[in-house]
């Protein structure tokens, strides 16, 4: 494995009963990188997404071939159990999630989980995960308030804070800027591309001008396969594959 891949995916193909929703992908996942995934509906972007840390392994009917590395680490064997994966391979859903309890309990919730009771920490770790997530400064003095009072861009971006708050090396993105006026969407993808300096992201969206905006490299799925990942500029100017002009020119999709 490069030094610079965090992630290796080996011929990864995911059923869901009958029905194969990703077909025999390989590809690899840079380290402090936003990589983009697009492709139209039932495209297979999502299933990926949720097989780097095994959220598929929740749908009774999901069945998974092939290797996924983490840093060299087959994440299906048994020296990459499940609760470490998922603490280090975080994920921020379409809609904000936030728990029912106040902003600074839904960022502390993880570490006090794992042990951490030191109020004087857990202070720390609030402010530092709510400044990652550009939100610190509109919530500062609310931090008792309950996380549901907030908008629903702030909710998202506590979402992040919270996922932060367990240092991840990984945050999977799975449209997180869907139900979001364009102002929190900027302050959103602005969340991200600061991130990445830290993290490695990969974005699945449905907006190709979003994708354009923050990825550094795009793939573009169809149909369950992987048609061609590459640089940013190279996929959205001169694409190798006519099935990826055609998207991206709006002819489907």
């Amino acid at each position: 494995m490069n030094d610079d891949t965090i992630f290796v995916i080996n011929n990864l193909r995911v059923w869901y009963g009958a029905v194969e929703a990703v077909r025999n992908i390989s590809c690899g996942i840079r380290r402090h990188e936003i990589l983009g995934i697009i492709g139209p509906a039932n495209s297979g972007k999502t299933s990926f997404l949720r097989t780097l840390n095994r959220l598929n392994d929740l749908v009774p009917s999901c069945r998974t071939e092939g290797e996924v590395l983490l840093n060299g680490v087959d994440i299906y064997s048994d020296d990459m159990p499940v609760p470490e994966l998922r603490k280090r391979v975080g994920m921020v859903f379409a809609l904000p999630v936030p728990l029912p309890m106040s902003i600074m309990d839904n960022i502390t919730y993880g570490p006090r989980m794992q042990g951490i009771r030191s109020r004087s920490t857990l202070s720390e770790i609030t402010e530092k995960c709510l400044r990652a997530a550009s939100l610190w400064d509109e919530v500062k003095d609310r931090l008792h308030v309950s996380a549901f009072r907030l908008s629903g861009g702030q909710q998202q971006r506590l979402c992040i804070a919270r996922t932060l708050a367990l240092q991840p090396d990984v945050i999977l993105f799975d449209e997180p800027c869907s139900g979001l006026d364009p102002i929190s969407t900027a302050k959103v993808e602005a969340t991200m591309v600061e991130l990445k300096q830290r993290h490695t992201i990969v974005l699945v969206t449905n907006n190709t001008k979003q994708a354009s905006r923050v990825s550094d490299r795009v793939a573009f799925f169809l149909q369950g396969e992987l048609v061609e990942i590459g640089a940013t500029d190279r996929i959205f100017t001169a694409p190798r594959d006519r099935r990826t002009e055609d998207y991206i020119a709006g002819r489907f999709g």
